[in-house]
């Protein structure tokens, strides 16, 4: 009942917004214009469209803004006017009650807030839709002042998250088992991973957590700046980190007369992108502009700053293997090998025939090389790889949906950044070298490395565990098997001991016949 009541309630808000005429007024079609005119007769829709949208998308909740912050980095798939409106979702979602935030810092860390911090600000400098932000002074450890950015959960989040996932799995449930794509979209699954994301952002001292990761791994990259954590300051309801300063990421023109270079600044983003996804396996999942600034200070100036680290997303050493091999294969133009990884992953039935997929994929693929980004849309890439899927029967991996939602918003901003940025060329010099470090010499240096303390372990113990296993009495089909294995093994080492002396004599001939011709020639 209550997810029939949240499916009302769904409806209404979509109704009194206009989001039903939003969507017919798009057809071309003269009887669908007529109908546009009927569904809106009773119904005052004087907002602008965009607008309506964005209040439609507040008012149904946060998993419905996060759709709207994605949506909003996708400016080539929609008009000017719904993405401006839509960008307002990035950071500026109506705050909550300031008096609630303070009274959440004090319930969890159990003191007045005077006592916690030198000074506060109540009035939030940001809001979205699980959390929003404080300007506050900290007085850390060693006695210092430190400039703070406090983040509060807002309240009552778990239970509207639990009723749109409630609907979610239901509606998922209906596609398993009445589409015929339920098996390949995996529907549940996807609902189940997106379950994971939200709950995960829920918890802000998992969000602290990945802070820390992601900063101790980009520290030898000099590209991009992640807050401190104040661990003693972190609670499930409040994150304590460093208050970052910089420049907006969307206000481009402000970054211009700073003078930072944009176009390189677009092609560090692919830097970081790649890195984080292939080299760590642990990438920033929501990268919208609400998100990222750029450093203005002199020591940092032209980094990125990562902000908001809710959502990341992790890969098995398997996935990022198979991801590159695809990735390298794409950028070489290499489709048959693009096909046989689809078949060897099992992504694709096993008796799929490799030309025909392989010209698919190209297909599909050719039209978008050696072309700037403002002239191709991976959005559009995906839409026909997925229509091409569907004629294949390729499952979806809800392990990278993560990965294509960040590497449409990784597109879409350098979209805004630099249109003339080649992505392809950007990103294929990295992936190959990736590559060459994971197949080659230092790929088995480094495993030899991290095996060497069970090596270390086990090779002392091998002449006592054999003493003891020869000591053992043997079966007599054993005794049997032992013998014949020791038979074999005394006939390969006289054939080893024939091809070594052959070997020998061969190489000792070689010698002589050089000793005999140098001293002809002299």
């Amino acid at each position: 009942m209550s997810r029939f009541l949240r499916g009302v309630a769904l409806l209404w808000v979509a109704l009194r917004h206009g989001l039903d005429e939003l969507v017919l007024s798009r057809s071309s079609r003269p009887w669908v214009r007529v109908l546009t005119r009927w569904v809106t007769v009773g119904r005052r829709l004087d907002s602008p469209r965009g607008q309506r949208l964005r209040e439609a998308l507040q008012q149904l909740g946060p998993i419905f803004v996060k759709f709207g912050q994605v949506l909003s980095t996708r400016r080539d798939l929609m008009p000017a006017d719904i993405a401006d409106e839509l960008a307002l979702l990035q950071d500026r979602v109506p705050p909550f009650d300031p008096a609630i935030a303070v009274a959440t810092i004090e319930r969890s860390f159990k003191k007045p807030i005077g006592d916690i911090f030198v000074s506060f600000e109540r009035t939030p400098v940001a809001s979205a839709s699980i959390a929003q932000v404080h300007f506050a002074v900290l007085r850390d450890r060693d006695g210092r002042e430190r400039e703070v950015a406090v983040k509060v959960l807002r309240p009552g989040m778990l239970a509207a998250i639990e009723k749109d996932l409630a609907l979610m799995r239901m509606v998922a449930g209906w596609v398993s088992r009445l589409s015929a794509d339920g098996r390949r979209l995996k529907p549940r699954e996807v609902v189940r991973e997106f379950d994971n994301y939200l709950h995960d952002e829920l918890d802000l001292v998992r969000e602290a957590a990945n802070a820390a990761q992601l900063r101790r791994n980009m520290a030898g990259l000099d590209l991009v700046l992640i807050p401190e954590v104040f661990w003693d300051w972190c609670h499930s309801d409040v994150l304590v980190m460093e208050r970052m300063k910089g420049v907006p990421i969307s206000q481009i023109a402000e970054l211009r007369d700073a003078g930072v270079d944009i176009a390189r600044l677009a092609r560090d983003g692919v830097t970081i992108f790649f890195t984080q996804v292939f080299r760590d396996g642990f990438f920033h999942a929501d990268m919208h502009p609400g998100n990222i600034m750029v450093s203005t200070a002199p020591e940092t100036f032209g980094r990125y700053i990562s902000l908001d680290f809710g959502i990341v997303g992790s890969l098995t050493a398997v996935d990022k293997e198979y991801l590159a091999q695809n990735f390298t294969a794409f950028f070489r133009r290499d489709y048959k090998r693009v096909a046989e990884l689809h078949i060897e992953s099992g992504w694709v039935p096993r008796d799929t025939r490799v030309n025909e997929l392989e010209g698919a994929i190209r297909a599909v693929c050719e039209p978008y090389f050696d072309r700037p980004l403002k002239e191709i849309s991976l959005g559009m890439v995906l839409l026909r790889l997925f229509q091409t899927s569907r004629r294949f029967q390729v499952e979806i991996q809800p392990q990278l949906v993560l990965l294509q939602k960040t590497l449409l918003n990784i597109e879409g901003l350098g979209r805004q950044l630099d249109p003339e940025l080649d992505l392809w060329s950007t990103a294929k010099p990295f992936l190959e070298r990736w590559m060459r470090e994971q197949l080659g010499p230092r790929r088995l240096w480094r495993e030899l490395q991290a095996e060497a303390r069970h090596y270390a372990k086990i090779l002392p113990e091998l002449p006592r565990l054999l003493h003891g296993w020869l000591r053992q009495p043997l079966q007599q089909g054993e005794s049997q098997a032992l013998q014949e294995l020791l038979t074999e093994q005394r006939r390969t080492n006289r054939l080893l001991q024939r091809l070594l002396y052959a070997g020998l004599g061969f190489v000792l001939g070689l010698i002589v016949v050089q000793l005999i011709i140098r001293i002809t020639v002299l």
